[in-house]
């Protein structure tokens, strides 16, 4: 007999709605720090993250215990990374004939691709396994943020913090998608990997990537001080690989911390004109590379970017059906041929677990011009990755969605995606970005250059 998941209780309801008209009233208070005393639940009531240490009521979502403390027998450094959790069953699946059941813990983006996809869109559901971890660096950087992090004027960047988080217990929106944009991922990371478009049949063309990203705000021992000179979050530089027609294009980001003093920077490299060119339009809602229109500039990494055209607003906390620990769909025993069908990946590989999740929403500003009218988040309380993005269009109409299926890469350790998905409802097409199955394992521990990351360092990349 399959174990019944609970739905959202009134309780989980009613603390919703207490949260929601709490920050409402908070919600114009975009510079304010939180007390000695509430960061000193932090590693107590709550985990050094902000989250709620304790199991929920139903004890559905078990307590967190300090997620993954060390890799599974048998992993080594550069491997794909192996399933901690292997015996786990599936406890329920959810179907476009059931999934009534289980409207509480879904979004509306997610009610949808049951609807769009009846016959063949599904969802496995497994145990709760609150797996997020990170080094004890980060967990005290976290604390010593908490008290002391702002939001510069506007919110359009961050000052006084370093490493980690910035706003563990947020009390707005743009602290909360502030703590997504920053969380921790490493000091220097280099990636192969891809992503792929399919057509309605499922016919694909493979584009591959080279990334690198340098994190100077994360780097052990970094202080507040260090950054405000630099004014640099992150630097990032992708070169195309495959196909044979794009291989050699290239792009370059600067993101800055306080984005009143100095917005992205970004160039190009086209191989055609063998020019580096500056390239203001890489943010917002300009295209995403070779996406087919299927995902913006700001949509990468479920989301990026400055977050001025919008209002934010903290909602709440919610219990949500979420792609987590999703090894299986990561391993390299599976091929993307595998992974890619029509309409949406194969849910036979995709692991649903149940969290808490921070509920965010964003609402074009008025007189402000972007693609997306609205935008609702749902990030991961232990992790702050954003799970989920339900997208709506002018006409107010659920117009995307957009999942993120992670895992704990456990020799960081760090929770992060492992592939990301953006659905859109109106093509009925879908892409999936991350892909790795067939290609190197990221590699944390590079020692990536400043150098490495200007716009000559751009036109070598895509010269080679």
């Amino acid at each position: 007999m399959k174990t019944h998941i609970f739905k959202t209780s009134a309780f989980n309801k009613s603390r919703l709605l207490t949260l929601a008209v709490s920050v409402a009233l908070t919600s114009t208070v975009v510079n304010a720090k939180i007390s000695a005393e509430d960061a000193g639940k932090l590693g107590k009531e709550l985990t050094p993250m902000g989250a709620v240490q304790a199991a929920n009521k139903d004890g559905s979502i078990p307590e967190w215990t300090g997620g993954i403390k060390q890799a599974p027998a048998g992993y080594k450094v550069g491997d794909h990374h192996l399933d901690p959790y292997p015996n786990d069953k599936v406890q329920n699946t959810i179907t476009a004939k059931n999934v009534a059941d289980y409207k509480d813990l879904l979004t509306p983006g997610q009610m949808k691709l049951f609807s769009t996809y009846p016959d063949t869109f599904k969802m496995n559901v497994y145990p709760t396994r609150r797996s997020a971890s990170y080094p004890e660096h980060v967990y005290q950087a976290v604390k010593d943020n908490a008290t002391r992090a702002e939001l510069v004027e506007g919110g359009n960047g961050i000052k006084n913090a370093a490493v980690g988080i910035p706003f563990p217990i947020p009390e707005n929106g743009l602290e909360a998608i502030w703590n997504h944009i920053v969380r921790y991922r490493g000091e220097a990371i280099v990636r192969q990997g891809g992503q792929a478009a399919p057509t309605a049949s499922g016919n694909y063309t493979y584009v591959g990537f080279d990334d690198q990203l340098l994190l100077p705000y994360d780097v052990k021992g970094v202080t507040p001080a260090d950054l405000e000179k630099t004014n640099i979050l992150f630097k990032f530089k992708q070169k195309v690989t495959e196909p044979a027609r794009l291989a050699g294009t290239a792009l370059l980001v600067h993101e800055t911390m306080d984005q009143i003093k100095t917005p992205r920077q970004a160039w190009t490299y086209n191989t055609g004109q063998r020019r580096v060119r500056r390239a203001p339009n890489v943010a917002y809602d300009a295209p995403g590379s070779a996406s087919d229109g299927l995902r913006l500039t700001d949509d990468f990494d479920m989301y990026n970017g400055a977050p001025n055209r919008y209002n934010w607003t903290l909602k709440g906390k919610q219990e949500l059906l979420i792609p987590y620990n999703d090894y299986r769909l990561h391993s390299d025993k599976v091929k993307y041929d595998d992974i890619i069908q029509p309409g949406h990946i194969n849910p036979d590989l995709v692991r649903y677990e149940k969290h808490r999740v921070w509920v965010v929403e964003a609402n074009l500003k008025d007189n402000t011009r972007h693609t997306y009218k609205k935008r609702v988040f749902y990030i991961d309380e232990d992790s702050w990755q954003v799970a989920i993005a339900d997208i709506y269009d002018n006409r107010d109409e659920l117009y995307r969605v957009a999942i993120a299926h992670g895992l704990n890469y456990y020799e960081v350790p760090t929770q992060w995606s492992t592939l990301e998905v953006y659905h859109d409802f109106q093509s009925r097409r879908y892409i999936a970005m991350g892909l790795d199955n067939e290609a190197k394992m990221y590699d944390f521990s590079v020692q990536l250059k400043e150098k490495d990351f200007t716009p000559s360092a751009l036109r070598r990349e895509g010269r080679r």
